[in-house]
C-alpha cells in the first residue's frame, strides 16, 4: 500500500498533535464501554428502576450501542487532522475517495465540533454536586469517572484543529496573507 502524495509544502504535523489527537480518539473508550454494558444486560450503577426509567430495555440498547459507536467514530476523525488520509480522502469513501478536502472546510468543521463538544462536556466536570436518584452510589462515581475524560475532548479537539489551521497556513477569520514580493 502506497501513502498518498500531500499538499507540497504542508508540514507533517507536530508531535504534540499527534499525541494529542492519539488520546482525543481514546477519551470515548470509558463511556462508550460502560454503554455497551448496559446494552448487555448489566446495571452498571443503576438501580433496577432507574435502568428501566431510562429506556435501556429494548431499543435503548440499540441507542446506546449506536451512540457508543458513533462517539468513537467521531473521536478517530481527529487522527485524519494528523495523518495522510486526513490530507487525501482513502479511495473507497464514497463519492470523495481520493480528492483532497478543502482544508478551510475541513478547519472549520473541526473547530465547530470542537466548541459544540466543550459545551456539551463541560458540565460533567461537576457530575459529583448533582444528585442521581436512579443511579447507587457506586454507580453515579463510576458514571462521574467514565465521562470524566469528555470534558477533555472539545478542548484537545480545538488544539489539534489549530496545529491543522497553522500547517495549513490559513489566516484568521479577516485577515488576509500578505503576499512576498519574491513569490
Amino acid at each position: 500500500m502506497t501513502t498518498p502524495h500531500l499538499r507540497r509544502g504542508v508540514p507533517a504535523a507536530p508531535r504534540w498533535a499527534v499525541r494529542a489527537a492519539h488520546v482525543t480518539a481514546l477519551l470515548t473508550l470509558p463511556s462508550g464501554i460502560w454503554r455497551v454494558s448496559l446494552a448487555a444486560g448489566f446495571l452498571a450503577g443503576y438501580t433496577g428502576a432507574g435502568y428501566a426509567e431510562a429506556g435501556i430495555p429494548g431499543w435503548g440498547r440499540v441507542y446506546v450501542v449506536a451512540l457508543s459507536v458513533v462517539s468513537e467514530l467521531l473521536a478517530l476523525l481527529t487522527l485524519g487532522l494528523v495523518r495522510p488520509w486526513g490530507e487525501v480522502l482513502p479511495r473507497w469513501v464514497p463519492r470523495a475517495g481520493g480528492r483532497r478536502p478543502a482544508p478551510r472546510v475541513v478547519a472549520a468543521v473541526a473547530g465547530a465540533g470542537a466548541v459544540a463538544l466543550t459545551l456539551l462536556w463541560t458540565p460533567f466536570a461537576l457530575w459529583w454536586l448533582l444528585p442521581h436518584e436512579e443511579m447507587t452510589a457506586r454507580g453515579a462515581l463510576l458514571v462521574g469517572f467514565v465521562y470524566l475524560p469528555l470534558v477533555a475532548w472539545g478542548p484537545l479537539l480545538g488544539a489539534v484543529t489549530l496545529s491543522y489551521r497553522r500547517r495549513h497556513r490559513m489566516p484568521a477569520a479577516g485577515q488576509r496573507r500578505r503576499r512576498s514580493r519574491f513569490g
